[in-house]
């Protein structure tokens, strides 16, 4: 048996990110969880906006700290869109930030980004067979 993925996104205002993600990429907002959560659909996994303040403590076994700028982590989001210099207009009309112009690969065409909370992405349009093209058996 396989497992689900759930994506979970910390920001400091739910209705600030839920225009940012139902702009950039066409999500709906689903349900609601109170001031805590809500809940976005649309996506192959369903993506949960989780209310969290700056500066409140990341979690019991470090001692860093929630932080909405531009920050790394080995972990990001892909979203695959079917146009993207369509999706990247929308995405910075809504308050992405461009860390990278979009490249062009065999596999197809990618832009890196950021959200309005500091969070990287990616917007990738895939074109051919997409990473099948580099695939090997």
């Amino acid at each position: 048996m396989g497992a689900d993925a759930l994506i979970n996104i910390d920001v400091d205002d739910l209705g600030r990110a839920a225009a940012f993600y139902t702009g950039a990429l066409g999500l709906k907002l689903g349900r609601r969880f109170g001031a805590a959560a809500v809940e976005l659909t649309g996506s192959t996994s369903p993506i949960y906006l989780l209310a969290k303040a700056e500066n409140s403590p990341a979690g019991p076994a470090t001692g860093e700290r929630r932080r909405y700028v531009r920050h790394w982590t080995p972990v990001h989001l892909d979203f695959v869109v079917a146009d993207l210099d369509a999706a990247l207009e929308r995405a910075l009309a809504v308050g992405a930030a461009l860390d990278e112009p979009p490249t062009t690969h065999p596999w197809g065409k990618t832009a890196h980004l950021a959200d309005p909370f500091g969070h990287g992405l990616c917007l990738i349009e895939f074109v051919g067979r997409g990473y099948d093209e580099i695939a090997t058996p």
